[in-house]
């Protein structure tokens, strides 16, 4: 019972976000909410990441992006909440992908000036792969932005999803007067630079009452009656069920930088967001409430230290209980591992744990053991499923700068993408290495790690590609295809076949050329 009872007491979602919709600032109010931290600002001054600032890059620093997830744990409501903030910038966006196969939820922050943007459409993309239930945040109503309608509008066009608001502003900017809260018919008063309190909240069963518009002018009044009328006419009643069949996304609007609507959204969110859930491995389904322990690392993250000793991989935990010193199964090296010093997180805050439990993420020291999807179990085989690796946008051949140190390029390229801040792709027997990644500045990474961590120096001559398709066939059909476009296919670090089309117009023809081949634009790192 009290296993059962350690599942029910947890959500782990992730926020994401378009770069400045205010996810940041969002993920801060969550923690001010939960008691994690005490000052506003500690996330975005790096309050509590202080002793670790200076291990970072000074690529970072200087262009003040965020390039890791971070993992926060706290409690609201007698609810342990795992929160994983990505990153926005898109030259990281992979990291954020794959984020989201180790949580059970998201919230979504869309700025309500800019609107859907276009990694907004690329992250809810990968949420309806895996039908993730998400709930929508329409931040910065402080300030004039689309027509709320408008933007549910687009929503549902742009994100393939069904929403119902559960929360409606009464204006925007300057008139910004406050919020309907739909779900419990409630009103809270907006006031700018004052933290929302239970004073400010008025109950409205009947908008049709007088009080209404007692507490409105004529105009707000009859356009919120006319809103709330049209909202229930036009948009399905709220199910849950739908919601955590991810077919239905729950919107609330509000100021993250004022702390308006924060709390209406955290406190539905712990209401109806989803505890853990089974998940599907290569060789059956595994359930949440099984004793035996299972897991899989979903990032690893060296924090730039050149003598390379806190490398960390997150492990999420699937079933079963994680124990401090407790041996387990690593499935791909096929040996038995233990961990002295297990970590939670807030942020780069880390605290040893002694166990942990499905939904939570644990912090592994990795010595290189470790690369993203493996598993760790109680003795049985299997990998768990979907953890992908997507298409990269850029492609760049690596050149080695000083033959005395191949063997330190090698081991160097070969621990940076085993930690997914690229993909390696080889060519002729590995002697030719091209790198894929999604943002030019990854290649500015990776060259600077390479120098500082392996003493190996490289540059990267840009290749003429625009896509990489993993291939799959009848063996005969993909040697003959292999024989054919050689100067085109090369193999990823699981020795999977993969086409690099130089065109759009090239891949097409090379379909239409080779209909029994099928072309993927993800992989999942395990089939």
């Amino acid at each position: 019972m009290k296993y059962e009872n350690e599942i029910n007491k947890r959500k782990s979602f992730a926020i994401i976000a378009h770069p400045d919709a205010g996810k940041t600032t969002l993920t801060e109010k969550f923690l001010l909410f939960g008691g994690a931290i005490q000052t506003a600002g500690a996330v975005k001054s790096n309050k509590i990441k202080k002793h670790t600032t200076s291990d970072f890059m000074e690529i970072e620093r200087q262009r003040g992006i965020s390039v890791a997830t971070s993992v926060m744990t706290f409690e609201y409501r007698d609810i342990l909440v795992n929160l994983l903030d990505t990153p926005g910038h898109k030259d990281f966006a992979e990291d954020t992908y794959r984020t989201l196969t180790a949580v059970d939820s998201v919230v979504l922050v869309i700025d309500c000036v800019k609107g859907v943007e276009e990694q907004t459409k690329k992250l809810m993309e990968v949420c309806r792969m895996r039908d993730t239930p998400v709930i929508i945040f329409v931040n910065k109503l402080d300030r004039d932005g689309k027509n709320p309608f408008d933007l549910l509008d687009e929503l549902e066009e742009l994100l393939n999803i069904r929403v119902r608001p559960l929360s409606w502003p009464i204006n925007m900017g300057k008139d910004f007067k406050g919020v309907f809260n739909l779900y419990d018919k409630s009103f809270v008063s907006f006031a700018a630079n004052r933290k929302a309190t239970d004073d400010d909240i008025v109950p409205l069963q009947d908008l049709s009452s007088p009080e209404v518009d007692e507490l409105f002018n004529p105009t707000d009044a009859k356009q919120l009656r006319n809103d709330v009328e049209l909202i229930e006419g036009v948009y399905d009643q709220f199910d849950k069920d739908a919601y955590l069949e991810g077919k239905l996304a729950p919107v609330f609007f509000g100021s993250a930088v004022n702390n308006f609507g924060v709390k209406d959204l955290l406190d539905t969110f712990v209401e109806i967001a989803p505890t853990p859930r089974d998940r599907q491995s290569t060789t059956r389904e595994v359930k949440v409430n099984e004793p035996r322990f299972s897991g899989f690392i979903f990032k690893i993250h060296a924090n730039l230290d050149p003598r390379h000793r806190d490398r960390i991989a997150f492990l999420r935990v699937c079933s079963g209980k994680f124990e401090r010193n407790k041996y387990f199964h690593h499935v791909r090296l096929d040996k038995d591992v233990r961990f002295a010093n297990p970590y939670s997180f807030l942020a780069r805050e880390k605290n040893i744990i002694d166990d942990a439990y499905p939904g939570d993420v644990v912090g592994l020291f990795d010595t290189g053991n470790f690369k993203i999807g493996d598993t760790l179990t109680e003795g049985e085989n299997f990998y768990f499923t979907g953890i992908p690796s997507f298409s990269p946008e850029l492609f760049k051949e690596l050149v080695n700068k000083d033959p005395m140190k191949t063997k330190q390029l090698e081991k160097g390229i070969n621990q940076l993408t085993d930690e997914g801040v690229a993909q390696l792709f080889t060519q002729h027997n590995g002697n030719r290495k091209i790198i894929g990644c999604v943002g030019d500045l990854q290649f500015e990474v990776i060259q600077y790690r390479l120098l500082q961590e392996y003493g190996a120096s490289c540059q990267f001559n840009t290749l003429p590609f625009y896509k990489a398709c993993w291939i799959t066939g009848p063996k005969q059909k993909l040697e003959e295809f292999t024989r054919f476009k050689g100067a085109n296919v090369v193999q990823d670090k699981d020795g999977h076949l993969v086409y690099l089309a130089q065109s759009e117009w090239y891949l097409n023809t090379e379909r239409a050329n080779n209909p029994e081949i099928e072309f993927h634009f993800t992989s999942e790192i395990h089939k």
